[in-house]
């Protein structure tokens, strides 16, 4: 009735393999990291400029949609095709961005019309 641990042995070799990975894996992570912090700053940035309204909403727009890219690739596990859930992670991603852009055109369709 005990519980058996199953114990796998690693050679020296896929003990390397595998530090080396995860080394340039969490590398990639925070570089990652640290570009998505530089286009924060970047927006931030332009609003304290105090630039104008039409050039500071498209730049920031760009700036969350290269960020939305770069999270949805690094810490959402897109980049890795060897996973098996690739279909899943992939499915439930474009139902959310489905979602959020029916919301979107809802609201906006909303607020339009209240103004007339």
């Amino acid at each position: 009735m005990g519980h058996e641990t199953h114990v796998e042995v690693r050679t020296q070799a896929q003990y390397e393999y595998d530090k080396a990975h995860s080394k340039a894996h969490m590398r990639k992570q925070v570089v990652n990291f640290a570009i998505m912090i530089f286009l924060t700053f970047i927006a931030f940035a332009a609003v304290l400029a105090d630039f104008s309204p039409t050039f500071i909403i498209p730049i920031i727009l760009l700036l969350a949609g290269i960020q939305v890219v770069l999270q949805l690739y690094a810490f959402m596990h897109l980049e890795d095709r060897s996973t098996h859930m690739v279909g899943v992670i992939e499915f439930f991603i474009w139902s959310a961005a489905f979602i959020a852009f029916t919301f979107f055109v809802a609201f906006t369709t909303i607020i339009w019309w209240g103004n007339y």
